[in-house]
């Protein structure tokens, strides 16, 4: 099959493309063109699509920006007009223009192509999110939006192209085999891209003064479960914290002292594993801590009642470690051993954190009493919740997959009503046991809301389909993430 650039059909569209394109076009241009032909050559091979076939989808790719040589919005339906125009005087069937026409269609964002032309042009077009030159040919494209004013700054660009990586799937097997791998590490570059600019960015007065009041508070909190509840009643925590109240316990060194030594390994491993603005905010808060234990007044010994020393011991204490880990530092360094250790054995934090705690609990059986070391067991899990609690408060998000054969009406509830963001992964359904071999494809959408929002979106999603099938995921915990995931370092 000859090249079809070379074709009367394809010099007079790239001629009207190279010569009457407005120059502000930096990415929608004669150069994209030609790359979504040679794309959507090369993926047309690889599926075996014979040369009949092969040779409209490549009109189509030729054909399929030419509307932006007048006007932008719904330039598709524009590039369908001008392939119906131009291809009658090169020879072309009605029924074969109509179906070049439906590829150009196909191409029009959000694509849901209904055929393996449709696919392969779709593909094609979005080449460039699974390639090399990802950051150049994005390059382009933000100026050209820069140019048009539908993008004003490169944070809200990045953003753009994360949000939109997220949300496109291929559809052909050549491209989920060659351009997917790379269109994740792609991905990845950028979100590493925000999060290392977000780090870097320097914190506002209103930050720090929202910081600091957090900070002071857990630091109060803190001070008051240990003098007021844990300490007169010889009760443990888990974590750094337990270790020194074991310590203060068996040896009685001065709590306050104590605290401070303890947590210094931990402050440094903050430093190399974190960063130095968490391990000093860390330190100078263990500080603020010690001088509380000393010098407060806190209420000596509330109570003797050992239920009640543990389940508000914990919840006082939970409320301290949660509110200092919203002020972007820690109380207890023992997530930051977690987070060194988790590098070096295959154990995710938990594990070693309930590790650490076991360990610690064991001794104070053992040197305080049993019944002591299960009190404090009750008084770390009331902390350890209290900490989530006012980490995630009732915000904590949970993750909704839906599956439906009404999909399109519950992506647009969802959007549109919810003013959620959602993805489609692409699957079937059917494999019924007694008609396994009948299946039908299906959109397959995913979700995130707050626990509140929970229940009206089961309400809305049967609404619209009864027989929908709904599963929930609690998220919990990202990996790659440090410590707490609202936590600012």
């Amino acid at each position: 099959m000859m090249d079809l650039v070379d074709s009367p059909e394809g010099k007079y569209i790239l001629d009207r493309l190279r010569n009457e394109l407005p120059k502000h076009f930096y990415y929608h241009n004669i150069d994209h063109t030609i790359d979504i032909y040679h794309s959507a050559a090369a993926i047309a091979k690889q599926e075996n699509i014979d040369e009949d076939h092969t040779r409209l989808l490549l009109v189509a790719a030729l054909y399929h920006d030419s509307g932006y040589l007048t006007r932008i919005d719904n330039h598709e339906q524009a590039s369908a007009d001008i392939t119906r125009g131009a291809l009658p005087k090169f020879g072309y069937s009605a029924a074969d223009i109509e179906h070049i026409c439906e590829l150009i269609m196909a191409t029009q964002l959000p694509q849901q192509p209904k055929n393996k032309l449709e696919e392969i042009i779709c593909d094609a077009d979005l080449d460039y999110l699974g390639r090399g030159d990802f950051a150049a040919i994005g390059d382009t494209l933000f100026t050209e939006m820069l140019a048009l004013g539908t993008i004003h700054t490169i944070d809200e660009w990045d953003k753009t192209q994360i949000s939109f990586l997220q949300s496109h799937h291929y559809f052909t097997a050549a491209s989920l085999k060659n351009k997917a791998p790379k269109k994740a590490e792609n991905l990845r570059d950028l979100q590493n891209k925000i999060a290392i600019a977000e780090m870097n960015t320097a914190p506002t007065a209103r930050s720090i003064i929202t910081d600091t009041f957090y900070t002071i508070a857990g630091i109060l909190f803190c001070g008051f479960a240990l003098k007021s509840f844990l300490i007169p009643n010889a009760f443990f925590d888990g974590g750094v914290t337990g270790i020194s109240l074991l310590i203060h316990e068996l040896y009685h060194f001065n709590i306050a002292y104590v605290i401070i030594l303890a947590n210094i390994p931990f402050i440094i491993m903050g430093a190399l594993q974190v960063n130095k603005t968490f391990a000093l905010r860390t330190m100078m808060a263990i500080i603020g801590l010690a001088l509380c234990l000393l010098y407060l007044p806190y209420p000596d010994k509330i109570t003797s009642d050992k239920l009640l020393v543990s389940i508000f011991g914990g919840v006082f204490m939970g409320t301290g470690i949660g509110l200092a880990i919203r002020g972007g530092c820690a109380l207890d360094g023992i997530e930051v051993l977690a987070l060194y250790t988790g590098k070096r054995i295959s154990f995710t934090i938990s594990e070693i954190i309930l590790g650490i705690n076991i360990v610690i609990f064991l001794i104070a059986a053992l040197e305080v009493g049993f019944i002591t070391s299960l009190y404090s067991i009750i008084t770390y899990y009331t902390a350890s919740r209290t900490i989530n609690f006012v980490i995630e408060g009732l915000e904590e998000y949970t993750g909704v997959t839906i599956i439906s054969g009404q999909n399109v009406l519950i992506k647009e509830m969802l959007v549109k009503q919810l003013g959620r963001g959602i993805t489609v992964y692409k699957g079937e359904r059917g494999f019924l046991k007694d008609s396994f071999d009948i299946s039908h494809p299906v959109d397959i959408v995913f979700t995130v809301v707050t626990r509140l929002e929970l229940r009206r979106l089961k309400n809305m999603v049967h609404e619209i389909d009864p027989k929908a099938f709904i599963f929930t995921s609690i998220i919990k915990e990202a990996a790659g993430g440090v410590l707490k995931r609202r936590a600012r370092h």
